[in-house]
């Protein structure tokens, strides 16, 4: 197994999964988080969805046997192309959304993004949103959007810097 980049554990630990938890992840990537997480449930239950094939086929091989025991459900889609129905199962609701270095929701306004979001998640669930690789300084100018995008859909925000990266918990507020 490959080593686990510093800036996916600091996500992980800062997103805190409870062993219920249902989450969703957009933009898996390989699954380096998915295979963190689920150590984390027993109960709970992730869904990563990707818009790669080739990301979701070595998401797939990470987390074999957490797919096989329910654990992590993969989906090649799109966040934009997703309905409610391919994340949520017999009426429940997401506990947690989070994406790491997805830039869609700050290089433009996610309006529809942000309103399916709040649409699968429990009403005391959050978003969280997850920046940078530790390192280098991240710009101001990241936080500053992302903000003024989340509070002019209905999120609370509450930013969690670190060395080189940045945390976002928006819960919706209404």
């Amino acid at each position: 197994m490959t080593a686990v980049p510093e800036h996916v554990r600091w996500a992980v630990e800062l997103l805190a999964p409870a062993p219920a938890d249902r989450l969703l992840e957009i933009g898996c990537g390989p699954g380096v988080s998915v295979a963190l997480i689920c150590e984390r449930l027993a109960r709970g239950r992730i869904v990563a969805i990707d818009r790669s094939a080739t990301a979701i086929a070595r998401a797939a091989r990470r987390n074999a046997a957490h797919v096989a025991a329910g654990k992590a459900v993969l989906r090649r889609v799109a966040l934009e192309e997703l309905q409610p129905a391919d994340v949520l199962a017999g009426g429940e609701r997401l506990d947690k959304v989070f994406a790491l270095n997805v830039n869609l929701f700050w290089v433009r306004s996610p309006t529809r993004e942000l309103e399916l979001i709040k649409r699968l998640l429990r009403p005391d669930g959050a978003l969280y949103l997850f920046y940078g690789y530790g390192g280098r300084p991240l710009s101001g100018k990241v936080a500053g959007v992302l903000t003024g995008h989340l509070t002019g859909h209905g999120f609370a925000v509450d930013l969690r810097p670190a060395p080189g990266m940045l945390g976002v918990v928006a819960r919706p507020t209404a």
